[in-house]
This record gives structure tokens, C-alpha cells and sequence, in this order.
């Protein structure tokens, strides 16, 4: 089969991993990479620097083909950034005549049209934010978080009867500068692009893998470098996906100012007051400046947090990743503060960090385990919407094939 590349192309890193798919739908991991960027390569989670970018993405694939023993060819990349518009709409349609049996037709027709509403919507969202009536969106991800027929919750409508569909449908669009920006990294890296995925939307499919039926429900936050990326999972379902820039590399920069010192040794003081080794000479100064930074970034995830009115209660469980989700005071602050009392919580979540080794349908060897960590899952979540995307070729008869092919953009 096929092998697929997962490109996590990060604010501070690029993460790359290559798997091959089994025809049990678990996912092999052949290789892993990972290059540090330089300054100024990407702005707010989007790729500012082309060229820059596709030398940090050669280095990372050298390091997969090295270990992998092959070239890399169907590649899966992860787009992020506050303009990234995904949300979760409810549609109601009445059908004209309820006794014929739902066909692939008519679907079709019913997400398409909610395509292209959800569309306009992020159109002008995007427009307003960014002060440009003419801006271009692409749709980048669609799922259907849930199916009912006449008040029946249905997890395959074809052939189905029925008057009345109800319909909650996740559509994510991107700003068409910012997926062409990844078309030209992919072209430069000689790579094919199979997809390109929302990175919280893929972390989700990380967490989920393979089993159409889940009941998984959680918090995920990817914390990279420049984003912090907030998604919902409920009963199984992407309720949707929110994001705002601040990331790692904020807790770093308010070090630098606070203290007076270049951004190198500031991330050097911030990874030395994580582990214990600070000097108490600077520690209090590095506290303080950690907690203004973690106050403010905790009033985006209550923001982000606020935005999914469509969901009653929260998920008690939060799940992070990213490499900014590593930093201690972050998780205890997550924790132990009050910040989640004016959001529908029912008790006091519960804060993990996403073990990798522990996703489902992965196939790991030993050599891999201590390079993947909570920093991988986005790499990772990136090859399962790389298997979504495949399974609309073969075995029609499949609900997997038949709605990942309605899915397709």
C-alpha cells in the first residue's frame, strides 16, 4: 500500500512522519523527523518564507528517509492560524418524499449546499478580520459530527426513510493565500499533496483512529510555537475548532522582555525553570513574567472555550500536545486555578498530556517510542485524514468509503 507523509510545518519546528496503512486500518510509522525553524520562517502559524520553509522541511525529510529506508511521496500537511475559520451547523432539511429511500445523490447535495453556505460565512468572517472584501476561502475539512432521521440518531443514511434530516456538519475553510503558500512548499519538496488538514481537526482523527462508532469525547489543545489550537470532541464527533496566536514562543518573548535578554537564552531560562534548574538569582523574575503570559493566554482559551455554544457541556477531559503543552506551569495552572468556572464544565477538568504511544490503531516499533511524544500528535492526526481521503477509492459498500467520498473536497 501507499505510504503517507503526516507534515506538521510549526512555528517552532517541522515534525514529519511516514506510515504505511494495513489493511486492518492501522497505520505503521516507518519514520520520523524533526528541524528546528529559524526566526521569521512562519508568522502566526501560516508560512511566511517559502524558501526558508522548504530547506527546514528538507532537513526533517532527510531524517524520515534515512530511517524509513524510502522516499516519501503522498504527503498529508497541517495548516493553522487565527484565520482558519472551522465550525459545527445544524441543518434541518424536509424531503419531499419521505417513503424513497436516501441515496448518495441526495446527500450529496445536502453537504454540498451546506458547503457552500458554511463558506460564505467564513468569506465574510475573514473579510472583516482581515479589513479585504475580496479574500478567497477554501474549504479544507468537512465531517458530519451527527446523523438524525425523524428524531433517530442514524450513523449510515443511505438507504434510509424518512421525512426529516437533521444534520450537524463540521466545515473548516482556510484563506486561499496561506493553502497555496503549503501547494508551493509541497511542489518545491517534489512532494504530492493528498490533502491539507486543519491541525486541530486532525489531532481529533488522531485521537479517535479508526472506529466509526467512538464515544470519545474530550478537550484537545494543540500549543505550538505561534497558535494555541482549541478543538471539541463530543460522543464521537468534531463539535469544531478555535484558534488565536499565542503559543511557546510568546512565553519566551515576555521572558526576554521582562529580563533584557536575547530570545535564545530567554528559551534557555524558560526550559531551565520548567526542569528545576533555574538560578534563584533570576528564578522569581522568570515566575512572574511566565504567570502575566499564562494569565493572558488562559483568557484566549476561555474565549475559544466560550464559542462552542452549540455544545451544553463541556467535555470534563482536556487533552494537549503541541510542544508548548510540555511547559510544567502551564498544565498546573490548567489544573489547579479556577479559570473554567464561568464555562459549562461539569467538575474541574482533568488535565493530560496525549500519550502517543496510546492513539489508537498505531503500530509504533521501540525505536520510535522515545521520539514520539505529546509534540508528534498533529504529525500524527495528519495521517489519519491521509487514510480518510484514501478510503473514498475502493470497497463502495463501506460507510467509511461512502461518506469519506461525499467528504472529499
Amino acid at each position: 500500500m501507499n505510504t503517507i507523509l503526516g507534515l506538521d510545518i510549526g512555528t517552532e519546528f517541522v515534525k514529519a512522519v511516514l506510515a504505511r496503512p494495513t489493511k486492518k486500518g492501522d497505520l505503521e510509522i516507518l519514520g520520523v523527523g524533526k528541524a528546528k525553524q529559524a526566526d521569521g520562517n512562519m508568522h502566526a502559524g501560516a508560512v511566511a518564507d517559502i524558501p526558508a520553509v522548504v530547506a527546514t522541511c528538507e532537513d526533517a525529510l532527510v531524517q524520515v528517509e534515512e530511517r524509513a529506508g524510502e522516499r516519501a511521496s503522498l504527503v498529508v500537511v497541517g495548516i493553522a492560524g487565527e484565520l482558519i475559520k472551522g465550525n459545527t451547523t445544524t441543518v434541518n432539511y424536509s424531503r419531499k418524499n419521505p417513503n424513497k429511500p436516501i441515496t448518495e445523490d441526495e446527500m450529496n447535495e445536502i453537504i454540498h449546499k451546506v458547503q457552500q453556505k458554511s463558506g460564505e460565512v467564513a468569506k465574510k468572517t475573514v473579510a472583516l478580520e482581515t479589513g479585504n472584501d475580496n479574500v478567497e476561502v477554501r474549504l479544507i475539512n468537512s465531517a458530519i459530527v451527527s446523523l438524525h432521521i425523524d428524531g433517530y440518531k442514524i450513523t449510515n443514511p443511505i438507504g434510509f426513510k424518512g421525512s426529516d434530516i437533521s444534520i450537524q456538519f463540521y466545515t473548516a475553510f482556510a484563506p486561499l493565500i496561506h493553502v497555496a503558500a503549503i501547494e508551493k512548499v509541497c511542489a518545491e519538496l517534489n512532494l504530492d499533496l493528498l490533502t491539507v488538514a486543519v491541525e486541530p481537526f486532525a489531532v481529533c482523527r488522531a485521537c479517535l483512529g479508526d472506529d466509526l462508532d467512538s464515544n470519545f469525547s474530550s478537550v484537545v489543545m494543540d500549543i505550538g510555537g505561534g497558535t494555541t489550537d482549541v478543538a471539541v470532541i463530543e460522543d464521537g464527533g468534531v463539535e469544531g475548532t478555535k484558534m488565536f496566536s499565542i503559543g511557546g514562543r510568546s512565553f519566551t518573548r515576555q521572558i526576554a522582555e521582562s529580563l533584557g535578554v536575547d530570545f535564545d537564552t530567554a528559551e534557555q531560562y524558560k526550559l531551565d525553570y520548567d526542569t528545576g534548574n533555574l538560578d534563584d538569582r533570576i528564578k522569581a523574575k522568570v515566575e512572574a513574567a511566565l504567570s502575566r503570559n499564562l494569565s493572558v493566554w488562559l483568557t484566549g482559551v476561555e474565549v475559544s472555550l466560550e464559542d462552542f455554544d452549540n455544545v451544553p457541556t463541556l467535555p470534563r477531559n482536556i487533552l494537549l500536545c503541541g510542544g508548548g503543552a510540555g511547559l510544567t506551569s502551564l498544565q498546573e495552572t490548567l489544573a489547579i486555578s479556577d479559570w473554567y468556572q464561568g464555562l459549562p464544565f461539569p467538575r474541574r477538568p482533568l488535565i493530560q498530556l496525549i500519550d502517543v504511544t496510546e492513539l489508537p490503531d498505531l503500530i509504533i516499533k521501540d525505536d520510535f517510542k522515545s521520539t514520539l511524544d505529546h509534540s508528534f500528535a498533529t504529525a500524527l492526526g495528519l495521517l489519519r485524514v491521509g487514510t480518510d481521503t484514501l478510503a473514498g477509492a475502493p470497497e463502495e459498500h463501506k460507510l467509511k468509503a461512502k461518506l469519506a467520498k461525499l467528504l472529499q473536497n
